[in-house]
């Protein structure tokens, strides 16, 4: 008899499955969108800093349209709805849908950038050559401890930084 019971909930269940239900949800609203799934915690305030939310996220805490949710950044757009903390939360925004350009010109600027920052380099040896003829006019011993440590400053490359984030590259010794 309980196999028959297990069996005719089981069925019950199956044809739930396909059904759409209705659930109460409170509306975030935004300007814009696409918008990264963290930023709504902070928005709603659900938590107190962006670090906060990016840890619940990455723990498994957040489900979004009814799936387990990682991804801090993942794209959230209008009429998307996530459940934190067994309460609903749904996407409200007026605005069309904008992808972000401002990172396209970014890559652009960066180049700019990179290459004047060549410029003072070159000129920096110059600089460096001119003070060591008047040194050298002065006295041969002050010269030479001068000269090994502007070389070794000048012999390490400087940090590059990566066009994409922005970060200055590590340096080990």
């Amino acid at each position: 008899m309980t196999q028959d019971y297990e069996r005719e909930a089981y069925l019950d269940n199956e044809e739930l499955e396909g059904e759409e239900i209705e659930i109460e949800a409170i509306g975030i609203e935004v300007d814009a969108h696409p918008i990264e799934l963290y930023k709504l915690f902070k928005i709603a305030n659900l938590v107190s800093g962006g670090g906060e939310a990016k840890h619940i996220i990455d723990e498994g805490y957040v489900a979004v349209n009814g799936e387990l949710e990682t991804r801090k950044r993942r794209k959230m757009y209008d009429g998307d709805f996530f459940e934190f903390n067994q309460e609903y939360y749904v996407v409200v925004c007026d605005a069309p849908v904008t992808e972000p350009e401002a990172k396209e010109a970014k890559p652009k600027q960066a180049p700019q950038k990179q290459q004047s920052k060549p410029q003072p380099s070159s000129n920096k040896p110059k600089a460096a050559s001119k003070p060591n003829k008047s040194n050298q006019n002065k006295g041969n011993k002050a010269t030479k401890p001068k000269n090994s440590k502007k070389a070794a400053t000048e012999n390490k490359p400087k940090p590059s930084r990566d066009p994409k984030s922005g970060r200055n590259s590590i340096d080990f010794f």
